[in-house]
């Protein structure tokens, strides 16, 4: 994506796409990492073939994954894939060692098998010998990053994904480390956001024509980009990053660890200029991507506008299941689980492609209205706005139903918010945007300036309050209506 920063105004031109998924080798589930980085490059070519003048690159990356490097700075293996199931025996293992309040209390960040902490404790156990070999580990876009300036550096947003880092000291967690036995040395140096890290390898430079460039870290993590990017102002506010899977939460001046965190699962994550991600990951538009791939055999290719249409005229909140139930985050049979769980519920199965996606729309929408009251307990405030970034901000049939369910105004956009995050914290590195205050609104600033944004109005909250209890799940507390209210976006009868 080719950002270009103008008298305040930021324009988004996308040079190269390519697909990015997991493929199974060697007996797991893996990252074709030198096929992206490939792809990496054509894309930097494409940008010199239309004469682009480029000032910068950055790179962000889902979180937990990484690569191994050996002394020759050589890659070790292809990454593993976070779905892979290997963590399974090394989680467990580590929550009957009874290590568990260490690792919260130095971490702050929410137990998930797939984190960082439980792939490198697997990867320590099943390959003793090569893991020997190991003298830098480097989350995946940090490692992208290395690949392309030489700089072997950790940018602490995606640092902070890992479970073995600790947000208060903004460093490594030593405890952890020591705890799980690994070697304190593979552990590279952390750098903040918006850092100018080093320029473009020569070579690099010179095959694709842009020259010595900086290479800068914005932020590394996806998710910490695209909350850079959510046009916000005020502190009464939510985001929900919307993709594969969703990032429910909100943006603190410091981490929040407690019992009540813990036990509510939340995490604290690092944010550009020293903020804390305070959020839960939560299941996200995979179901969909799962259920189109097992509807596909079956019926014409529907692209994922045609799904959401099949879906406006299906019957509304009969068919319901609980999206956090571990079953619906693994991989295979997502429209027999959904039917399986609504049968055994006492509610009518889903039969039409139309009726799966609006369960697993409506489901969604109720998963977050229950971690938005969560989220609000936990603060002792309401939190009057959820703003929706990402890809899943497109879907307005979604957005209307997270603002039914939540009883929320939804601002939906901008689409692109990890890109247009990581341009602008580039346009910071370099001293292109400056804030008289906080740079944060600096940021916000541009993004409410550059790129429109969607406004939806709850509905019929009612239906969705009684709807919610088919789960057993607590919505937020209803707020007092915006007066006037401000007109919604029309999307299907009733809700």
């Amino acid at each position: 994506m080719l950002g270009t920063f103008t008298d305040g105004w930021l324009g988004l031109q996308q040079i190269h796409r390519f697909p990015n998924g997991p493929f199974y080798f060697d007996e797991a589930q893996r990252w074709e990492l030198p096929r992206i980085f490939a792809e990496i490059l054509t894309g930097l070519r494409k940008t010199t073939a239309i004469r682009a003048m480029v000032d910068s690159i950055s790179v962000t990356s889902w979180g937990v994954d990484y690569a191994l490097i050996g002394e020759q700075e050589s890659l070790l293996a292809l990454p593993y894939h976070y779905r892979d199931p290997r963590t399974e025996g090394s989680y467990a293992s580590v929550m009957d060692a009874g290590w568990a309040d260490l690792i919260f209390s130095e971490t702050g960040l929410q137990f998930m098998p797939i984190n960082t902490l439980y792939q490198l404790i697997a990867e320590r156990q099943a390959n003793p010998a090569r893991f020997d070999l190991v003298a830098k580990f480097l989350p995946i876009a940090d490692y992208i990053h290395f690949l392309l300036s030489g700089v072997l550096l950790a940018e602490r947003s995606l640092a902070s994904t890992t479970q073995l880092y600790n947000p208060r000291t903004q460093s490594w967690s030593r405890p952890v480390i020591d705890t799980a036995r690994l070697p304190e040395r593979i552990f590279p140096n952390l750098v903040d956001s918006a850092t100018r890290i080093g320029a473009l390898r020569p070579g690099i430079a010179a095959e694709t024509g842009l020259g010595s460039i900086a290479v800068v870290a914005g932020c590394s993590h996806d998710t910490a980009a695209a909350v850079a990017a959510v046009p916000a102002t005020g502190s009464d506010w939510a985001f929900i990053s919307s993709g594969t899977w969703s990032l429910l939460g909100v943006e603190l001046s410091a981490p929040l660890i407690s019992g009540q965190v813990r036990v509510r699962n939340f995490t604290n994550e690092a944010g550009f200029d020293n903020t804390t991600r305070f959020l839960k990951n939560l299941v996200g538009l995979w179901l969909l991507q799962q259920a189109r791939k097992e509807l596909a055999p079956k019926e014409v290719a529907l692209d994922y506008a045609a799904l959401t249409q099949e879906a406006t005229g299906a019957p509304a909140l009969r068919s319901l299941f609980d999206a956090s139930d571990p079953r619906f985050g693994q991989a295979g049979d997502v429209l027999e689980k959904i039917a399986t769980w609504c049968t055994g519920s006492g509610q009518v199965a889903p039969q039409t492609t139309g009726e799966f996606v609006r369960s697993i729309f409506e489901s969604l929408a109720l998963l977050y209205a229950r971690t938005l009251a969560e989220l609000e307990h936990i603060l002792e405030r309401p939190l009057r706005v959820v703003h929706i970034v990402g890809g899943g901000s497109q879907c307005d049939l979604l957005n209307q139903m997270v603002a039914n369910a939540t009883g929320r105004i939804v601002i939906a956009g901008p689409v692109e918010a990890t890109s247009a995050g990581s341009l602008l914290l580039q346009a910071v590195a370099l001293g292109h945007l400056k804030g008289s205050g906080s740079i944060r609104d600096a940021v916000r600033n541009v993004v409410r300036t550059s790129f429109p944004t969607r406004r939806f109005v709850p509905r019929d909250t009612a239906l969705w309050v009684e709807a919610a209890r088919t789960l057993g799940f607590t919505l937020p507390a209803p707020l007092p209506a915006p007066d006037p209210a401000p007109p919604s976006v029309e999307i299907a009868p009733a809700s």
